[in-house]
């Protein structure tokens, strides 16, 4: 599933100003409202994802995060998603516009789009060892961007000449009644420019674009995890005035053999003889970053945690280090011999009545079932 961009959502820069982004917010607030939309799942999810952006690129801390992980880094920050709580300090104002005269349509509310067919930003993906994302690496990158066709300046038309959209009579809006009611939505078919290809421009066979293939090399940060998205600014496409995208590195991280990661936290399971649980024992476990001693005491429980604090990996928002938790797993021998057999069993005559702890649990229970059948 594409995961959609806070800044194309808001069809704003990725350099917004604070002013900029809520003029942006309102404007799309009201044009998916439900109550503006009625009975449209569509615009209610709109709506919806629209609140979320503006509550994420509005605040410093949440847009700083957003801009290099993406959604994926914004994970335990208070970061739900799709809700209504956020961003209507002026929510009666929105109303006001939204019902008091906003339903004009005209060339006067026409959208001031873009005219060439693609995005700026572009997403490429990138798979890390399990130790590459825990320690950090540079990894060479070889991917292709899209630069606009120079004939038709990005715009896939002949000699770049577009013609008034016939949809929409180049108003950039289409109206439908519904009931007494008459609501405006944006052209499908020219996206709200009011202008629409006539000829396709021969160049690019009516692409808009001409493909370039580049390679370079980026730092991966430390403690990245799966899923997270890295952004490497003016990397992404390339617009007909020669203004650049983004590039978005979407992190996949290989599974490890023995280490199991989640979030910060490493888990590790360690084998033990049921000797050495009968006994107690220190043993040398593997660590992140070398060896560590696990104090196992005697009479531990199978599948008992043991947690060894900082020995996790180092926070990508720089928030210290997770931990490292060691479950232990009882082991048993598959088989005995002669000598071993008669040593256990010599062992469990030694513990006396300690040794069958079943017989003074089932004594009582024994006359109680066979009282049942009197």
């Amino acid at each position: 599933m594409t995961e959609i961009d806070y800044y194309e959502l808001l069809e704003i820069s990725k350099d917004a100003q604070k002013g900029e982004i809520k003029k942006a917010y309102r404007k799309m607030a009201m044009k998916y409202h439900p109550d503006k939309n009625p009975d449209n799942p569509e615009a209610e999810e709109k709506f919806k994802a629209v609140n979320e952006a503006y509550q994420v690129l509005s605040d410093d801390e949440k847009r700083n995060i957003y801009d290099r992980y993406g959604k994926a880094g914004l994970e335990g920050h208070g970061q739900g998603g799709g809700g209504f709580s956020g961003g209507f300090d002026d929510l009666s104002s929105i109303f006001e516009e939204m019902f008091g005269g906003g339903f004009g349509g005209g060339s006067s509310s026409r959208r001031q789009r873009k005219t060439y067919n693609y995005n700026l930003d572009i997403a490429v993906d990138v798979k890390l060892e399990f130790n590459e994302a825990v320690f950090g690496c540079k990894k060479d990158i070889k991917y292709k961007y899209k630069t606009a066709c120079k004939p038709c300046k990005g715009t896939g038309a002949k000699d770049g000449k577009l013609e008034t959209c016939q949809t929409c009579g180049g108003q950039g809006q289409v109206h439908m009644r519904q009931g007494f009611m008459t609501f405006a939505q944006t052209c499908p078919n020219c996206q709200g420019t009011g202008q629409a290809v006539k000829s396709s421009c021969t160049s690019c066979n009516g692409k808009g674009y001409d493909e370039v293939e580049d390679k370079f090399s980026v730092d991966i940060p430390e403690g990245v995890n799966d899923g997270m998205r890295i952004r490497v600014s003016n990397k992404g496409n390339i617009a007909p005035d020669g203004s650049r995208g983004d590039l978005y590195l979407q992190v996949s991280v290989k599974e490890d053999s023995h280490f199991v990661r989640h979030d910060d936290d490493i888990y590790l399971e360690a084998p033990i003889f049921f000797t050495q649980v009968a006994l107690g024992a220190t043993i040398k476990i593997p660590g992140l970053r070398g060896e560590l001693e696990l104090e196992i005491p005697a009479g531990a429980k199978d599948k008992q945690q043991f947690t060894f604090r900082g020995e996790g990996v180092k926070s990508v928002q720089g928030y210290g280090k997770g931990n490292l938790v060691v479950q232990i797993k009882i082991e048993y021998p598959k088989s005995l011999t002669e000598e071993q057999t008669e040593l256990l069993e010599k062992l469990q005559e030694s513990f006396g009545i300690e040794s069958k702890p079943h017989e003074s649990t089932f004594e009582s229970m024994f006359d109680k079932v066979k009282s049942w059948f009197k």
